[in-house]
Formats: C-alpha cells, sequence, structure tokens
C-alpha cells in the first residue's frame, strides 16, 4: 500500500478550493520581492517582530508593528482599504500569523508572507539595517544559487 495514497487524495474540485484558500491567505518571499521591487500600489509589508529583531534587519520598505502593538496603532500607520502582508522571524515562528490575525480582525484584508525573515535573507534579497543595505549569498537549498528564480 502507498503512504502517499494511504488516504486518496482529494476530488478536483476539493483540492482547487483548498489550495485557492491558501493562496488567498499566504505569499512568498519572492512574491513580495516582486511587488516591493514594483511598488505595488496599496500594499502594505508590516514586520511583526519586536524592537530587537527590527534592529537586525528587515525588509526594505516594510513597517515594524510588533503584533502586541497593531489594535492600538495599525490604522494611524496604515489606511484602510490597503493590503496588509505580515511576516516575522521565519517558518518555525507563528507570529506572522498572529499579526495577521489582528490585521484581518481589524478589518484589513491580510496575507502571511511565508518563510518569514529567514527565507527573505536566504533567497539572497536585500535587507535593511542601521549600517545600511546588505544581502548575504543565496542559500541554493532555498533558491537556484544562479540568482534566477524558480520558475514557479
Amino acid at each position: 500500500m502507498s503512504s502517499s495514497l494511504f488516504i486518496p487524495p482529494a476530488a478536483p474540485a476539493r483540492a482547487a478550493a483548498h489550495f485557492a484558500a491558501r493562496l488567498s491567505f499566504e505569499t512568498d518571499v519572492s512574491d513580495v520581492h516582486a511587488d516591493l521591487e514594483a511598488r505595488t500600489p496599496g500594499l502594505v509589508v508590516v514586520d511583526s517582530r519586536d524592537a530587537r529583531a527590527w534592529e537586525q534587519g528587515r525588509l526594505p520598505g516594510a513597517v515594524h508593528l510588533p503584533t502586541a502593538e497593531i489594535a492600538a496603532r495599525a490604522s494611524l500607520l496604515i489606511e484602510p482599504g490597503t493590503v496588509v502582508v505580515t511576516y516575522c522571524w521565519g517558518p518555525g515562528c507563528n507570529g506572522a500569523t498572529r499579526a495577521a490575525l489582528e490585521f484581518a480582525t481589524l478589518g484589513y484584508r491580510v496575507k502571511e508572507m511565508i518563510g518569514g525573515y529567514e527565507y527573505w535573507v536566504r533567497e539572497g534579497f536585500p535587507v535593511e539595517t542601521a549600517a545600511g543595505p546588505r544581502t548575504r549569498p543565496v542559500d541554493d537549498l532555498t533558491a537556484p544559487s544562479s540568482g534566477i528564480a524558480c520558475g514557479c
């Protein structure tokens, strides 16, 4: 018996609904990078980490709004109707999920950036620090080392 097929796959219509739903809640670092490079209007990227993490490095153009402050400060920093993308440390952290929940509760349309800051850095995208911008080499376990996109 197949381990992959022990539980049969969903019917195509159910699978399509499931995957469409996931994509309505999540985005990835490559797509966020492309949107930031294009300066996509109506999109704000929010770093939900604390001040020490923010100082260590952040996505260019991100707004710093720790999760505990979202309810009190979101409307002061981000216009209603804006689409928000949240991120935190990485895939082992659910801080971006908690931040996305806070924004959704306030009525914002929101997505979570899967992979978080960790995968942003591992894919070789630039970060801002107090000392200026920096990049790290691409981790070939997360992105093609040649600097090209995966083509997905």
